[in-house]
């Protein structure tokens, strides 16, 4: 199996560990240290060496941090993991605090008097996040300082950091050559009178270089530190055993030095260097011996725009990845109702993508939840959780799939038995809102704050909301969740061709019930509409083919025009998908498409 299913949260060690840092700080003068669940790349995604957050407090989500003082500690997390974090930590030293609704200077501000020292690894926590964090607390004489990292003083266990393999991702996957990367992108920096650009982002480096790794779970990315001349050639700074069958050939000057000599690097740039404000280490930040300039991390726009190649890519991804979500959803309704756990769902699932012979790695843990569990936006299933999948419940399974031509994120929920009227209606605004986006049709220049509301809408009219984004951008066999694009209130980033988001509403009743329904969609020009007047228009086209449980579906809710959308989608997924199924899935996808 690629998915564990061990526990991994352990509250009781919270408490012991809390001391041992809190007598750290106070050896060193501090009344507060933070412990962000980041590393020094500040990407989404960490190895296990840097699970400092998960290892101090038990908490496990994905997003988060911990504020550590003498005599209190908050545990910040949002709207996804406010039902996990009170499972996984202790109650008896740890405060749940809801964020970003509660900032974290004004917590700071509540729980310090003036004069207090909160400190900080200057390599986890970029230039952006000290900025907000300073000018919330300028009015206080509460400082911000920068220390050594004291959990990894007081963590004698903790993992080495991880030295995977980094291998090619061939031209035949990646459409461009990294040579016409590098020249494009340091022809940017010339326009721009820059020298260089600094990139921390591992998904941005192996982007640019057209190589993949293993260093984060889930995730083909290596871990290192690159900078971009405006000559087009790279210093990359990687451990060099990592790179052993990797020939970057003669075309492209690629300069291979360790890391730990990346900050020396930094300290001998001149000129003007470009860097994202959001993103950069303090640490780094600190070193550069040129002028620092925020225009943003080169890469994360055009690595957005998937081109020609990346798109073809990703929709025979898709393809194929239907195939599998088709046989397991036909095995799914062949159980009998309280005969199956949530893990025995996920190993299944795997074990169908697996079978296809070119999975190369899950793309995320899979989410497998059931009655209540399934109202968990991010419920890991593990040995001690794993629920049976019982009579009259749902049962949403969120997964996907990395392969070496795309990554692939899907979530289907499924009646297990007889669904209740609440089910159906639930479900059923939720459909219609995943229904509104993939129709849309919308003047460029919007971002995805633009065309949330419309996802929501449908709840928003019965009085409901979900506490996550609609949708997040995904990387072409790179991370599941890639920026800088999505749906949600606080996108300002235009949308552009080439992009590739989730759509993604749910809705999730505490202790009862979850509900989510996700395609990927890619934006395109849209086609003209007769009568129109000339404005330049984008659109979205699906990429997921699998069906939509039509039991869950109250149609009496529906608009003909929301019925038209389901049977037309559900005609395509049989034609494109049928073809490449078993006699007995065949047979189960006719029905489950069949026109309501």
């Amino acid at each position: 199996m690629l998915q564990s299913f061990d526990v991994t949260s352990d509250p009781t060690a919270g408490v012991g560990r809390l001391a041992l840092l809190r007598d750290a700080m106070i050896a060193i003068g501090l009344d507060g240290y933070l412990v962000p669940r980041a590393d020094a790349h500040q990407g989404e995604y960490v190895p296990a060496r840097d699970e400092r957050l998960g290892w101090l407090t038990g908490f496990t989500g994905s997003a988060g941090f911990c504020a550590a003082l003498r005599r209190e500690a908050g545990v910040f997390v949002d709207g996804r993991y406010r039902v996990q974090v009170r499972e996984q930590i202790s109650p008896d030293v740890y405060t749940p605090v809801n964020w970003p609704e509660v900032s974290l200077g004004s917590w700071l501000i509540e729980n310090l008097p003036d004069g207090g020292k909160v400190g900080f690894d200057p390599w986890l926590y970029s230039v952006a996040q000290i900025d907000d964090l300073e000018k919330n607390l300028s009015d206080t004489e509460i400082s911000v300082v920068q220390t050594g990292n004291l959990i990894d003083e007081i963590w004698h266990d903790q993992p080495n950091a991880p030295s995977a393999a980094v291998f090619e991702h061939p031209l035949e996957f990646a459409g461009e050559s990294r040579e016409d990367k590098c020249a494009r992108l340091a022809a940017d920096l010339r326009s721009s009178n820059q020298t260089a650009a600094l990139l921390t982002l591992p998904d941005s480096i192996m982007w640019l270089l057209n190589i993949r790794g293993a260093d984060i779970p889930r995730n083909p990315v290596a871990h290192g530190f690159a900078i971009l001349m405006s000559d087009g050639s790279v210093d990359l700074f990687v451990d060099p055993e990592k790179l052993s069958a990797i020939s970057f050939g003669d075309a492209l000057t690629v300069r291979i030095k360790p890391l730990s000599a990346f900050l020396e690097g930094v300290g001998k740039l001149s000129g003007k260097i470009r860097a994202d404000k959001s993103t950069l280490p303090c640490k780094v930040a600190d070193a550069c011996g040129g002028e620092l300039i925020w225009d943003g991390d080169p890469c994360v726009l055009p690595k957005a725009c998937k081109n020609e190649t990346e798109i073809n890519g990703m929709i025979a991804a898709h393809l194929r990845d239907g195939v599998a979500m088709c046989e397991f959803l036909c095995w799914v309704d062949a159980q009998e109702p309280g005969s199956q756990t949530e893990i025995s769902v996920a190993s299944e699932l795997e074990q169908y993508r697996r079978s296809l012979g070119q999975l190369h790695d899950i793309s995320f843990e899979t989410i497998s939840g059931t009655g209540p569990h399934a109202a968990l936006p991010h419920y890991r299933v593990s040995t001690e959780s794993n629920l049976t999948v019982d009579d009259g419940h749902l049962l949403l399974v969120d997964s996907g799939g990395q392969y070496l031509d795309g990554t692939t994120d899907i979530t289907r929920t499924m009646a297990i038995g007889t669904p209740t009227a609440e089910h159906r209606e639930c479900f059923t605004r939720v459909l219609q809102g995943m229904i509104a986006v993939c129709r849309a049709q919308f003047p460029r220049g919007l971002s995805g704050r633009d065309l949330d509301a419309l996802a929501r809408f449908p709840l928003w009219t019965a009085g409901k909301d979900y506490d996550h984004g609609t949708g997040h951008g995904v990387g072409a066999f790179l991370s599941v969740h890639e920026g800088p694009q999505r749906i949600s209130r606080a996108s300002e980033v235009y949308l552009q061709e080439g992009m590739i988001l989730s759509n993604e509403p749910g809705y999730y009743k505490v202790g009862s019930f979850g509900i989510r329904i996700e395609n990927l969609i890619v934006v395109q020009t849209a086609p003209r509409i007769e009568g129109d007047d000339g404005r330049d228009m984008l659109s979205f086209f699906n990429l997921t083919w699998v069906p939509i449980d039509k039991r869950l579906i109250d149609v009496s809710l529906l608009s003909p025009a929301e019925v038209d959308w389901i049977n037309d989608y559900h005609a395509q997924t049989h034609d494109k998908i049928s073809p490449r199924l078993s006699e007995h899935a065949k047979a189960w996808l006719n029905d489950a498409t069949s026109p309501l």
